[in-house]
Order: C-alpha cells, then structure tokens, then sequence
C-alpha cells in the first residue's frame, strides 16, 4: 500500500488538472476545486490520494464543465501541519483562483482553512476532520463539515452497545483534544443509558507501546474497552489487544476513529470482532459497490467514509454551482443548503445553518476470517442512526449562525 501511494502521489502532485484548461482560459474561467489532504504521514492511507481520486471521479460523473466553465482538480499535501496547510490554502484562494478546498483531516488545519475561506469570501468543504468545534462555537457561513464527528461516532458505536446490555466501559485515551473530546461525548451516552465509565487511561500521542493501557483495561473486567487515539496509536492498540486476546474473549473493543482502510491493513485474524462506526460502507448496494469498484481499479483499495465523503463533498457543490447560476461562494452555499443531498455516499442528507451535513450513521463488526468472503469484505452491519439521533441537535448548538449572532 505505501509503495503505490508512492506512486500516486508522483503523480498527483503535480496539480494535473481534471480536465484540461480552455485555451487563453484564467482562473475566473475555471471553477477551480482543491484537495488537500495528508498524502505523506500517519493518516495518508485514509485520505490522501484517495481523496484525489474520489474529487476526480465526481467530476467525472457530473461532467467535466459548469456554467460553460472547465472544472479542475488541484492537490497538494498539508503534511499534517498546519502552517503548511495554510500556506497553501492561502496561495490557492489568493493566486490559483481555488473557489473551494475540500479533505482538510485534522481539525487545526480544518479551523484554520475554513477561517480563511470565510476572510477569502471562498468555501471550505470539510471531509476529514471530526471536531465538532467546526460546526460548534468556530462555525462559518463559508465551511461545512460533512461526513462525521465524535458527537456522532460516539452516538453510533456507544448508544447501540449499551441498549444491547454492554452497561460497563474503560476508556484508552490519546492525551490530544480529540482524545478528549471522545470522552466529553460518550460518557452522557454511556451514562444516559444506565452504564458506567469504570476507569481510564490516557497516553501521549504517536506510542508504540500500549500494553500497559491494554492490561488495565482487561483487568478492569469492562464489557466495553473503548480506544479514543487515532493513526499508528489504534493500530497498536488493536495489535495489542489482540494479542492480549480481548478480541477473543468476553470483552468488546470499540475503535472510535477507525475505518474499514484500518481494518483491511489490519487484516481480519487480528481486528475480528472490533466495532467501529463509519457513514459509508463500499457493500452496501449495487450504487456503492459499483463507485467503489471503480475507485478500486486506480487506488488498489476500497473508498472508506472520508474518501467517497470527497466524493459527495464535490458533487453536491457542482450542482448547487449549476443551480446558483454562478460560483460566488455566498450564492453557491445557499444552494448548497437548499438542494437536498444526494449521491452515491449520502442519501437524503442535508446541510444545516451551522454547517453540519445530516445524514445516517452506522455501527458495524469487524468480520472473522471465516466470515469473510472476499479481501475487503470486512465488516457487517449491526445497527444504523438516522442523522437526527446521531448528530448533535441545532437545538444545543452553540454556533453563533444559528444563534443569531454574525
């Protein structure tokens, strides 16, 4: 998998266009959309070039112009920092004419890019990152948050969980903001449903070594063990676990940012029996099976929720752009609100005044080995959240749009 991304991003950074430019054509006749993503660092598998992939097979599928404009596809490697990330983003919207940048995993560089899409008078689609900040208290009338977050996460792997009588939970925590908001949002659920949060461990980010926490947890005697890390760190806590062999026992390991990629890499003798939460899976029907295949053939790999999210992200734009009658940013996200979405990844989905995408969430089981009938038939479904109970209501929202406030 890393030679191939290798090879692909050879070839993807090179900013080759979706379709090629009109002849004399600028940046005013392109409507110009930008991926950028981690292609190179710890989350590179579940994003990065596939993102890419994802944003030209919409573009494919919508057609390659837009109110008599070519549509382009520039991307670029934030490396997960995030003054490289605003750096770029900055150049793009104030040079290259980029009306909307889209991926944006980890929730600095999403902040930091939806700011200054908002200064820019640009969007910001944001596929990558699960902060609920981004739709909370640092919300923009000029970003969107559009496949998941840890309100929802949580919800989705923890209220199905208890109401099935897992009413006892240990926590392994990365000590980051993501870490820790994992646990601000599961423990009500937790709590609401008569379980309790019997312990917790924390560890610092990127540790090869998770033993420790793993022991406590097993010998906490928890139903549920949740891991609240990301990256290289739930990788290792899976390995971990499995070697312990809580996946084989009584126990329930829940991966609270893990997606089928993760699992694949994994492979199913070590990850069976995992739980995690996802709002897209390549298996569900003939329409998602075929969009997968077809991103299979040029990634080698199945889309997990923020690659086809690139996806849905790019479509739903380019239609409210041809709705709107022009690519001014204002006019193009008002569209973007009324038009329902719909598409290969999300049906019946809205976007709401904070910027938060609704739509359905579901808590899958990692397969067994025998249980698999194929390389990436990884997981079954155990239950699904329509997008009114998994995401937080707009109710509770403290987003100063929906307040009122400018």
């Amino acid at each position: 998998m890393r030679a191939l991304r290798s090879a692909l991003l050879a070839g993807l950074i090179a900013f080759a266009p979706a379709t090629a430019r009109a002849e004399g054509a600028v940046s005013g006749d392109v409507v110009k959309i930008g991926v950028l993503a981690d292609m190179s660092t710890a989350m590179a598998d579940n994003y990065g070039t596939g993102s890419v992939t994802a944003a030209r097979l919409a573009v494919e599928d919508f057609g390659t112009t837009v109110l008599g404009k070519p549509i382009e596809i520039v991307a670029a490697d934030h490396q997960s920092k995030p003054d490289v990330a605003s750096s770029l983003a900055r150049r793009w919207y104030d040079v290259e004419g980029v009306d909307m940048i889209t991926d944006l995993d980890n929730s600095a560089i999403a902040l930091g890019v939806q700011a200054l899409a908002r200064e820019k008078g640009r969007l910001a689609l944001i596929t990558g990152s699960g902060s609920t900040v981004i739709t909370g208290a640092q919300c923009s009338p000029n970003g969107a948050l559009w496949v998941i977050d840890t309100y929802a996460l949580s919800r989705a792997i923890a209220k199905p969980l208890v109401e099935s009588g897992e009413k006892t939970w240990f926590n392994i925590v990365a000590d980051i903001t993501l870490g820790k908001s994992f646990v601000a949002d599961v423990t009500p659920v937790v709590t609401r449903g008569g379980g309790k949060v019997v312990g917790q461990v924390f560890h610092p980010l990127l540790s090869p070594d998770l033993s420790s926490q793993i022991l406590q947890a097993q010998a906490s005697g928890a139903g549920v063990i949740a891991l609240f890390n990301v990256g290289g760190d739930a990788i290792n806590a899976v390995k971990q676990a499995s070697e312990f062999g809580v996946l084989g026992g009584k126990q329930k390991l829940a991966g609270f940012y893990m997606t089928a990629v993760d699992v694949h890499a994994l492979g199913l003798q070590v990850a069976g029996g995992l739980y995690l939460a996802e709002a897209f899976y390549w298996d569900q029907d003939d329409a998602t099976r075929a969009f997968a295949m077809r991103f299979h053939d040029r990634q080698r790999a199945m889309p997990n929720s923020y690659q086809a999210g690139v996806y849905s992200a790019v479509t739903h734009y380019l239609k409210a752009v041809k709705a709107a009658g022009t690519d001014a940013a204002e006019a193009v996200m008002a569209k973007m609100r009324e038009i329902p979405i719909d598409d290969v990844m999300t049906r019946g989905g809205r976007l709401r005044p904070d910027g938060r995408v609704i739509r359905d969430v579901s808590l899958f089981r990692v397969k067994r080995p025998e249980e698999s009938k194929g390389e990436w038939d990884v997981m079954e479904r155990v239950a699904t959240l329509s997008g009114d109970d998994a995401f937080r209501p707009l109710a509770e929202s403290d987003c100063p749009l929906v307040k009122g406030k400018p």
